[in-house]
């Protein structure tokens, strides 16, 4: 074994056992769906500044949700119920009295000046944080004027702990003010009283280092005081999620039980085992003894990628699961590159050696694979720092699996099979190995080598054709929203015997609702929420429920409103928006801006037609669909980028010879990946759609669509783009790479150099 695998040997071993410890020692985190959690109601109350109403609840449920995600909460859900009650659903919450405690702040951030005189017109009397009397005069700054806060370990505290605030706006104007006019005085008056809800939690004097007259610069500032590591967090978060427009009381707190039921998840599991294990079989029969040992790194892979979720403290959800399962099968991507490539070098070299071939095969695949990591890594940290909410987390998720694919693919997987074929030569040379030639399909492409290109107008007509379908679809049938974006109607029942949940959702579904968010509430009552929800469907549902739990009294019955609201769609479209431009910026870069542009107007080919499909099926618009909405997304520009990498090799070997001519090829080359690649995930999705259960039938269906779509456009949508749009682009020609014609020449492990 050579020196590179040694030490790719130790840390895959090194990262293994990491994996392995955090798995066995900390345990995961489970969503509202698989656990259930802690649900509180608050109901809001007039102020004198503003009115209880519809529109004052909507904003103090943002301010809400924006405090959640600072605390950690992962996959909480918050729904408005009626005019002015909140309920907010805390999965995995071990200390609900805390977070309630955190909810229940109305969070009024102000800054006053301190005077040392008796209090005039204006001015109060108010104890410091030491309990000291002291006036404050009126509020100079208030929490509009705060743009982020932190928690961070104060330098000169002595362990403690300090909140760092950044402003917006003018607050840091105002605040240069502020203190600039404290910096000219003494005593008292050289302090500023930061007072939360009316109580002092810092009066900090302005240090002598600030200048009179000059204030503190900058746009942020740091507040100081007795805090601990949990009071400085929990301060951080309530600054940084804004005041609540109106006052909050908490009128009930309970325990509920997951959204779905065991049979549910069972299903789910087991149509994930089968699917993976399908999957493994299918890369096991193209590719054999190499097949097999990547299928054994994807069990690496799993177990890296479960690990660094628990390490994070991220919640896993059904959905989130199902991805997470469905990348396990899309992480054979880099495998089946890096193979597809070794076959090409033993092709054209026939007395190349298995092991020397895989070797080039893992270099030569190395930058597609790297340029599809980074567009995707890109994606997920966005979606990660400006969205929200389930948006959120799945930028979390995207980019673990992200990470752990490239160490499965690189690492794992580059080691097991390099020392297999050097421990079996023989073996390698045969066809039992998986790298004896080029395969069935990429021999008769080489045969008919047909001219795609020359259709190219046919190609894009086509891919025109199912847009404008999805479009009409989306604006003549519209698209049926579900109870996340549009909210609809809670009904809470009493059963006057024990009714199983499982029991439950039966007879709801059988009711005409299969959709219906089911679960327990409190200690034995049952909740249904649904859309669309008249008093006549209502009187069905209690109707099936009274066959199965006897005589039913309804115990609450209330209009909610959407769980995903306005600021958190809007935030995960600018996410969006903003992640497709650093795609496209990315791409332009590493690539030609034609390409670029190519690849991200096939990626929104892909999105319309999805969606446009579940708009002329009348599937719903959930959580659901937005996880594999953004999962296909990752898939298309991946694809893309395989293909154009390849192109930019062949166009840099022959620059002279005509784009579309050189286009047709890198296209006609990477088709065995991409067929391989979808096989590997279709596997998993079918056995989802068909196994999976009503809560995982939709998302299976999308990601087969998209899956198939994205197949499409990386050759017939995108990859013709780039021929159009090249005619209008003067850069020259890519320049051949001179690493690639080093390492053709370059003698890899286990090649003597002898050709037979």
């Amino acid at each position: 074994m050579s020196r590179a695998n040694v030490v790719r040997a130790v840390l895959a071993f090194a990262v293994l056992a990491s994996s392995l410890f955090l798995t066995l020692t900390r345990p995961a985190k489970l969503g509202l769906d698989l656990r259930g959690g802690t649900q509180i109601v608050l109901e809001t109350r007039d102020s004198p500044a503003a009115k209880a109403d519809r529109e004052s609840t909507d904003r103090a449920r943002e301010v809400l949700h924006r405090r959640i995600d600072a605390l950690g909460v992962a996959e909480s859900s918050i729904t408005r119920s009626g005019d002015r009650r909140l309920i907010v659903e805390l999965p995995d919450v071990q200390d609900p009295s805390h977070a309630a405690s955190v909810f229940g702040k109305t969070a009024q951030l102000t800054a006053h000046p301190v005077s040392a005189a008796p209090p005039q017109q204006g001015e109060r009397t108010i104890q410091d944080e030491s309990g000291r009397p002291i006036t404050i005069g009126p509020a100079a700054l208030t929490g509009d004027g705060i743009g982020s806060a932190s928690a961070s370990l104060d330098p000169q505290g002595l362990g403690g702990w300090a909140v760092d605030i950044g402003f917006r706006g003018d607050g840091g104007r105002t605040w240069e003010r502020l203190t600039a006019k404290a910096a000219c005085a003494a005593g008292d008056e050289r302090r500023i009283a930061i007072v939360l809800d009316g109580r002092v939690i810092s009066s900090p004097q302005v240090t002598g280092s600030v200048a009179c007259g000059v204030g503190i610069t900058g746009g942020s500032t740091q507040i100081t005081g007795n805090f601990g590591a949990k009071e400085a967090k929990d301060l951080a978060a309530l600054v940084e999620g804004g005041a609540l427009p109106v006052p909050v009381t908490i009128i009930e707190q309970r325990v509920v039980g997951p959204t779905l039921g065991e049979a549910a998840i069972d299903a789910s599991a087991r149509a994930a085992v089968i699917g993976v294990l399908l999957t493994g079989l299918f890369i096991v029969a193209v590719y054999r003894l190499v097949g097999l040992l990547a299928t054994v790194a994807l069990a690496g892979y799993a177990l890296i990628s479960y690990a660094a979720l628990v390490a994070v403290g991220a919640t896993l959800t059904l959905p989130g699961l199902a991805g997470f399962v469905l990348a396990v099968g899309m992480a054979i991507d880099a495998n089946v590159l890096a193979f597809e490539r070794a076959r090409e070098e033993r092709a054209a070299v026939p007395g190349r050696t298995p092991r020397a071939a895989l070797a080039i095969g893992f270099d030569r695949a190395w930058s597609a694979i790297a340029d599809s990591a980074v567009t995707t890594l890109l994606a997920g940290g966005l979606l990660f720092f400006l969205a929200s909410g389930p948006v959120k987390g799945f930028g979390v998720t995207l980019t673990i699996g992200v990470l752990g694919s490239l160490v499965s693919a690189m690492l794992l997987s580059r080691v097991l099979t390099d020392a297999a074929l050097a421990r079996m030569p023989r073996l390698g040379r045969s066809k039992a190995g998986g790298l004896g030639g080029a395969g069935r399909i990429r021999r008769l492409l080489e045969e008919r080598r047909p001219d795609l290109m020359r259709r190219r107008g046919l190609w894009l007509g086509l891919s025109a054709l199912a847009v404008a379908l999805a479009v009409t679809g989306i604006f003549s049938r519209g698209l049926s929203w579900g109870v996340e974006f549009t909210g609809g109607r809670l009904v809470e029942y009493s059963t006057s015997r024990h009714v199983d949940i499982d029991t439950a959702r039966s007879a709801v579904a059988s009711a005409g609702f299969p959709r219906a968010v089911v679960q327990t509430s409190g200690d034995d009552d049952i909740s249904v929420r649904t859309s669309g929800l008249d008093n006549a469907q209502e009187k069905r549902v209690q109707e099936a429920l009274a066959e199965k739990g006897g005589t039913v009294a309804k115990q609450r019955d209330e209009l909610i409103g959407p769980s995903l609201g306005g600021e958190l769609r809007v935030k995960a479209m600018i996410a969006l928006g903003v992640a497709l431009a650093v795609q496209l910026a990315y791409l332009t870069i590493r690539f030609r801006w034609s390409f670029g542009a190519g690849a991200v107007l096939a990626m929104l080919h892909d999105v319309l037609v999805v969606t446009g499909v579940f708009a002329w099926l009348g599937k719903p618009i959930d959580g659901v669909f937005l996880a594999a909405l953004l999962t296909i997304i990752g898939y298309s520009v991946n694809d893309s980028v395989v293909v154009f990498d390849r192109v930019r090799e062949l166009w840099g070997a022959r620059p002279g010879a005509p784009f579309a001519q050189v286009a047709n090829l890198g296209a006609l080359q990477t088709v065995p990946r991409t067929v391989n690649t979808g096989m590997g995930a279709v596997f998993i999705l079918a056995a989802l759609a068909v196994l999976g259960g009503d809560s995982l039938t939709d998302f299976a269906i999308a990601l087969l669509v998209g899956i198939g779509v994205g197949t499409w456009s990386s050759v017939f949508t995108a990859t013709p783009l780039a021929v159009v749009l090249e005619r209008f682009s003067r850069t020259p020609p890519p320049r051949p790479r001179p690493a690639a014609t080093a390492r053709r020449a370059r003698r890899a492990p286990g090649d003597s150099g002898a050709v037979v």
